[in-house]
This record gives C-alpha cells, structure tokens and sequence, in this order.
C-alpha cells in the first residue's frame, strides 16, 4: 500500500450539534473555595471557556484553514498517515517535516508555515495515533516505530535528503528519525528537548545548568502528574476524554498554562480559538485516547535512547524549557545551541518569528544548501 490520496478536513454537522450538546449538558465539578489554579483548573474559567467553545468558537474557519494547505492519507505499515505537504515555489527550497508534540497538531504549524514556505519544501504530518492519521489499528507504536513510517513517507514524497524539526513528543521522534537513516537526515532541530541526568553528573553542572535542572525537578512534582498518568494508565484517561469535551478541554488547558512562558492563562500566550482547535482535532477524531497510550508506549521503550545520533543537531531552548547541553551531548551530535528570552513550549504558536528564523539559520547557514 503505497498510494497517497488527497484529502480535505470536513467534520460532519451533526458532530458539531453533538459537541455542542455535550458541552451544555456538561455537570461541572465545585470548586473548592480559594483556591484559584493551586488544586487544577477552576470551574469558572473552565465553564467560560466551554462555553465559548459551545455558542461562539468558529470551527469551520479554522477548518478553512487547515484545508488551506494541501493535505493526503497514506498508509504506513499498517496504519494511516495524514500530512500536510507544501511545496515551495523556490527551485532551491529545502525539504523539511515539521513534527509537532501534545496536546498538539498540524494546526499549530499554520503561521510557521506561512514563513517558511519561501525556502522549504514543507511536510508536516499527523503523528500515527493523533488527529487526522486516526488511531494506530494496535499498540507498539512507539517513537521508533513512528520514526521509521516518517522516514519511509519522505522517501514516498521522492525527498533523498530533508531535514526534520519537532518540538515535545516530536523532539523525541525527530532524533530517531536520523538514527534510522542517517544518510538520509541531514539535520535534526528539536525545542523541548528532555535530557536527563546519569548519576553523578549533577554535580558536575555549572550554576545555570544546575538551576535548570532543579527547575526541572520542581516541574516534575508540581506540574508533571500527567506525564505519570499518562504513561501508566492511558486507557482509564481515555474513557473520560472520549466521552467529556469539557474533560479533555481541562486536561488541555492546564497543560497549555503550565508550559507557555509567562501568560497566566492558556488564551493569553495562544489565544483561546488555537487551544480549541487542538481540543476539536482530538475530539472529532477520537484520538485523545490513542495520543495518550504514546506516552505508555515511551515509558516503556527501554531501547529508546541506546544510541548517539550521529546525525547534526540543533537545539532551541526557549524559556519553559530544561534541556541541559551536557546531558544533551551525550544521545545528540550537537553544532547549534540557541537561547531565547520569549516564547514558551509551544513556539510554533507563542514565537513563530524566532522559531523560523531559527530554522533557517540552522538548516540553510549552519548545514548549508543540499547540492
């Protein structure tokens, strides 16, 4: 099955009526008094929020706009792939997928996409088990799995040599990728690059380092339950978000405050219409469920990180994030380490601007033009 077949988002009417439905029927939880955000989301901004997906959020222009780009399905051993594919104008463009992470989408690259056009043949796809590819027919569909579908889809696409980008479970996908074919990956770009310590090596941190990482491990205690859910239990999660809108929307928004940069509230850093597109695409393809059982599937892929890449990479560290150089040299060849002072997790919504400039410094400066 190598065919690759157009295809256009178009989510029913009467699923809409349904999710609406469902969102003025939800049974909201009390809140305990005082307490703000220290104990979850509170109902009052989650009820706001629902109710704005509810009566005034417009999915059928953000589903204009993903349509904007041309999309295709294929299949990849054994489950479908949908991507985005955008060809430049430029005879000298160069290949490039985008990867994008959780609670995340092809949505969130619309902006990117606009500025790198002009130098970059752009594949973005649906990560097996997300959004529009639809959940995987069966589990062991770990990162490396998922890697080597992508490298296969770039081959299909007729691209020899391309460059990959991905940001959270992508920047776990993309290095993969260039382990699986390193003479195809020319280059590697990750942000929200997780790299952990062995042993001893905290104490040989320097002060900024050490600082990161002692940021990292008041996230964990604080703000990464969901890691721990997710990877243990994904299945219990999924009931609930496959039958509750306003339940996936609070597992959503909570993890879209905790890991923008400095906005209070998800709608400050991404705006409210880019949260709840996500929220759609999960909803509507019922895969909130699938995307969660990747975290079970990485929490258990012991071979996961056996190997160095040998493959160039760049790493962008934006404000949220706790990627350590050191830990990071140890699985990664790195020749690019870039700090930024805005943006946050997600910087395909919060800084696109440096996002793409970013890239362009790294795959069209630092590694040159493909000849």
């Amino acid at each position: 099955m190598t065919g690759i077949t157009p295809y256009r988002v178009a989510i029913p009417e009467s699923e809409l009526d349904d999710l609406r439905r469902r969102l003025r029927a939800t049974r909201w939880a009390p809140d305990p008094p005082g307490t703000g955000w220290s104990r979850g989301v509170p109902t009052a901004y989650l009820r706001r929020l629902a109710d704005y997906w509810a009566d005034d959020y417009d999915w059928r222009r953000h589903e204009a706009d993903l349509n904007a780009h041309p999309q295709f399905v294929t299949e990849i051993d054994g489950t479908r792939v949908h991507f985005l594919h955008v060809r430049s104008a430029n005879p000298d463009a160069v290949p490039l997928m985008l990867l994008h992470g959780w609670p995340g989408s092809v949505a969130d690259f619309h902006a990117l996409i606009g500025a790198l056009r002009d130098d970059f043949h752009l594949v973005a796809p649906s990560l097996p088990g997300f959004g529009f590819s639809g959940p995987p027919p069966g589990p062991g569909w770990t990162d490396g799995r998922t890697a080597r579908a992508l490298n296969v889809l770039m081959d299909r696409l007729g691209y020899p040599v391309y460059g990959v980008h991905g940001g959270d479970i992508g920047a776990f996908v993309a290095p993969l990728m260039g382990r699986d074919a390193p003479g195809r990956v020319r280059g590697v770009h990750v942000n929200a690059l997780v790299t952990l310590p062995d042993g001893e090596d905290v104490d040989t941190l320097d002060d900024t380092d050490r600082e990161r990482f002692d940021a990292l491990r008041r996230w964990q205690e604080n703000e990464g339950a969901y890691l721990r859910v997710q990877g243990t239990s994904p299945q219990t999660l999924a009931h609930a978000h496959h039958d509750s809108p306003a339940g996936l929307l609070a597992w959503f928004a909570e993890r879209y405050r905790d890991l923008t940069g400095t906005a209070d509230l998800p709608d400050d850093a991404l705006g409210r219409d880019a949260v709840l597109t996500d929220a759609g695409i999960y909803w509507f393809t019922g895969t909130a469920g699938s995307a969660a059982h990747s975290y079970y599937e990485r929490f258990h892929d012991r071979a996961a990180f056996d190997d160095r890449s040998p493959v160039p990479t760049a790493v962008a560290v934006f404000p949220t994030d706790h990627a350590i150089r050191p830990f990071a040299e140890r699985a990664h060849t790195i020749v690019r380490w870039t700090e930024f002072e805005r943006g946050g997790h997600f910087p395909a919504l919060e800084a696109p601007d440096l996002l793409a400039a970013d890239l362009r410094a790294f795959f069209l400066e630092t590694l040159g033009r493909p000849r």
